[in-house]
């Protein structure tokens, strides 16, 4: 790309986005002969207050047009360039399905393609792979999308189903990496396909995101009451089941609202809402990956480790992983689960101003998922205070994952 003429490059963005030249041009304010002169390099693009309106056109940076890289975020480097964001948020802010209301629908991916894509989507995930799902989901977003507005009776709810699952995939990894306004898009529409797919527990663990979403943007109440709301409505008993997957969503929304209680500093609503999760967990007799939540026991002390740490307690976060999460359990949960819980422990250690094992837990991490560690926002900061708070040099390998994640003194 950077040895195309700027034409080139203009012409292939353009391409990228499914814009015609005449749409582009209408966009622009020029002729479709103005378009197809620049394209062909016969007309000259010399005017940066021009290139700059047709990189927003377009959703680019700038540099791109200009044939050179585009500044990383220094929050999560190497793991998603701003280049990605404005295609996920291009993907993010289509509506197939409305249009497929008023004209026919493009002929979507065969659902059997579409399912194996998804699972794929979520393993790459679970394995913290951040890096290579984001340059991922712009097309799978698309793909799922298109889907959902092409596909009509039995299988319009298949592919609605699969479609919020796309969206939860897509708002779990942004969160992750910082970009939290698009989590909450994200989520927020796999709640609203969830309807169309008919199905209580997609809209329950999709309720979770959302959740997660909030509390990341520095709005725990609401999510505390609306994943309380939710479970309340799902919970086993009467004319609900106890079935595997009920369960795992159920306690899910239980887990995930005693995170929002701890960062409010409720520990009272947070010790109920653990203990409910844990009859849950107890009901369901092991751990398993329903609906891809990895809820189980072991799950279970996780979040039990992590509320700790939100609540300001790391002493009690590290109890409970020297004492109550069994090693053999800890080892079977996807690689994503136990680095996310190691980063906690680091969280944890730093809170009690043990700083060499919070950099032994950040070690750790990296080793299983290095993404969980050098992607994430938070781990940055966690870094930060060990590098801080450390006398002397820090120890090579610590200086050298210190070095990875972009992280300074």
């Amino acid at each position: 790309m950077d040895e195309l003429p700027i034409g080139r490059r203009v012409a292939y963005w353009r391409g990228r986005r499914k814009m015609s030249q005449q749409v582009f041009a209408d966009r622009l304010g020029k002729s479709k002969s103005w378009v197809d002169k620049v394209e062909r390099g016969v007309r000259r693009l010399d005017k940066f207050s021009v290139l700059y309106e047709i990189a927003d056109i377009l959703q680019v940076d700038v540099q791109l047009l200009l044939g050179k890289d585009p500044e990383r975020r220094t929050d999560a480097l190497n793991c998603i360039d701003q280049v990605e964001v404005e295609e996920i948020r291009a993907a993010l802010e289509r509506y197939d399905s409305m249009s497929a209301y008023f004209d026919a629908a493009p002929y979507p991916r065969p659902l059997a393609d579409m399912r194996k894509a998804v699972n794929h989507a979520w393993l790459t995930y679970q394995y913290g792979r951040y890096g290579m799902l984001t340059r991922a989901l712009p097309k799978l977003l698309r793909d799922a999308q298109a889907a959902d507005a092409g596909y009509r009776g039995d299988e319009a709810r298949e592919a609605a189903h699969l479609l919020g699952q796309v969206y939860q995939i897509a708002s779990s990894v942004l969160r992750k990496l910082g970009e939290c306004d698009l989590a909450w898009l994200a989520a927020d529409r796999s709640m609203a396909v969830a309807q169309r797919a008919d199905d209580q527990l997609l809209a329950g663990i999709a309720t979770t995101r959302v959740c997660n979403a909030l509390v990341a943007m520095g709005r725990p109440r609401p999510a505390l009451e609306l994943n309380v709301t939710i479970a309340n409505r799902l919970a086993p008993g009467g004319a609900n089941d106890a079935s595997p997957e009920r369960l795992s969503v159920y306690g899910m929304l239980l887990l995930q609202g005693a995170m929002a209680a701890a960062r409010i500093g409720d520990s009272a609503t947070v010790g109920d809402l653990i203990s409910g999760a844990e009859e849950a967990a107890v009901l369901l007799g092991g751990d398993h990956n329903h609906y891809w939540t990895s809820f189980g026991p072991t799950n279970l002390e996780l979040h039990r480790a992590a509320a700790a740490v939100e609540l300001g307690d790391g002493g009690r976060a590290v109890e409970v992983h020297q004492h109550r999460i069994q090693e053999p359990p800890f080892n079977a949960l996807l690689p994503e689960r136990r680095a996310h819980h190691l980063l906690d422990i680091a969280r944890g250690y730093a809170q009690m101003g043990d700083v060499a094992n919070a950099g032994e837990m950040l070690l750790r991490g990296d080793r299983l998922a290095p993404s969980e560690i050098r992607c994430r926002p938070i781990a940055h900061e966690v870094m930060s205070d060990i590098l801080r708070r450390t006398r002397g040099a820090p120890p090579s390998p610590i200086a050298e994952l210190a070095e990875h994640m972009g992280v300074g003194v």
